[in-house]
């Protein structure tokens, strides 16, 4: 009879146990390659590029506002804060953004075009001129057939927020700027990247300086920005959002302080607060995130909003221009923080109250849209 030897049980469970390990890292390399080969490596030059334009768009504008001084205080009758105010605000609804805004009014400044404190309203006004894109994207859901309550909820708490967080921060960034308080901080590295940007970027506008007339700079250097921005935008990655994240996340956006930080790291990264608040347009209608959720995201979004303005701000060589995006950035967080560590509850339940009345009617939503269009005017010819 044919006996064969008795398998080692040991060794069977050693050699099984060593194939599970090669399988392991087998799986782990094919998941590695997999995210190498989705990684979009054409964001990486794109992301020089408008980091590029943005540089030289800020050089070209700041050479060319000079010879805007006629038509901005006479045309436009910009000649106070709050003729300022008004016109930062209609500038962001026209170009549906407010950061090429917020950088136009920088070199305004420093070209002697307004004061410190005209230039420190009108980025308050390309503030909150900027939130109506929001509320535009929730227009557009509304004509895709969405809940016309949850796609223009976000828009609405957007200019709100941003309202009733940007005007109280208005009184005290004009006292932080005359009485001097945040002066003395300033950039330790400004100086060197302003002498970095001219040897690089001085020969290319010396080229548009000798070719074209001063007020084209400008023009061309705010066309150019905005293509920057976009640009920008591009080199984002595409977020989603899967139903397995869907339970943590709950979690998460009950707790304003994290919903602030959320909003404010999101925008920081984006430097677009357009496309942070954005995002919240179909998450609400979608049903992953509520209203009362994203009060402090939008508080935090306001934030760092600022940050693309303080960039630019630190490519001039006036550290009075760093000042004003500075007060402005310490003004907002402070008014932000104050709310929520105190009243917050009662701001919520305002805000909400304040909302459902706009879109309690198409009367109530009319005399909104219809405030929201005529104040920027009206203060523009104050």
């Amino acid at each position: 009879m044919d006996k064969r030897p008795n398998e080692n049980p040991k060794a069977a469970q050693q050699v099984t146990a060593e194939a599970a390990v090669e399988q392991v890292k087998s799986d782990y390399n094919l998941a590695r390659q997999a995210r190498w080969r989705e990684i979009s490596w054409y964001k990486i030059p794109l992301f020089f590029a408008s980091l590029f334009l943005f540089i030289l768009a800020i050089t070209l504008m700041k050479e060319g506002a000079r010879a805007l001084i006629p038509l901005v205080q006479t045309s436009f009758s910009i000649t106070n804060p709050v003729n300022s105010l008004g016109f930062g605000w209609a500038f962001a609804y026209l170009i549906m953004s407010g950061s090429p805004v917020a950088a136009a009014s920088l070199t305004f400044f420093d070209a002697g075009v307004v004061t410190d404190l005209g230039a420190f309203t009108m980025i308050t006004g390309s503030r909150l001129g900027a939130s109506f894109i929001v509320l535009f994207i929730g227009f557009i859901y509304v004509l895709r057939g969405r809940n016309r309550g949850t796609s223009l909820d976000m828009g609405l708490l957007s200019l709100t927020v941003t309202a009733t967080t940007h005007v109280p921060a208005l009184f005290l960034g004009i006292y932080l700027l005359q009485t001097g308080t945040l002066e003395s901080v300033h950039p330790g590295s400004g100086s060197l990247l302003t002498a970095l940007t001219d040897y690089i970027f001085d020969p290319l506008v010396a080229l548009f300086v000798a070719h074209l007339p001063r007020i084209a700079l400008f023009i061309i250097g705010f066309v150019i920005i905005m293509i920057s921005f976009s640009l920008f935008d591009r080199c984002l990655p595409q977020m989603t959002l899967k139903e397995s994240q869907v339970g943590r996340m709950s979690r998460l956006v009950y707790r304003p302080s994290i919903m602030f930080i959320l909003g404010g790291g999101i925008t920081l990264i984006s430097m677009s607060v357009s496309v942070s608040l954005s995002l919240l347009v179909p998450l609400s209608s979608r049903g992953f995130v509520r209203r009362e959720n994203v009060i402090p995201y939008i508080m935090g979004a306001g934030v760092t909003t600022f940050i693309d303005t303080l960039f630019a701000a630190m490519l001039m060589s006036n550290t009075q221009a760093f000042t004003i995006v500075l007060v402005e950035m310490v003004a907002v967080t402070v008014v932000s923080l104050l709310i929520l560590l105190t009243i917050y509850r009662r701001y919520e339940r305002y805000t909400l109250a304040f909302v459902n009345w706009i879109t309690s009617s198409n009367w109530n939503l009319a005399i909104f849209m219809l405030t929201i269009l005529i104040v920027p005017i009206i203060l523009m010819f104050f």
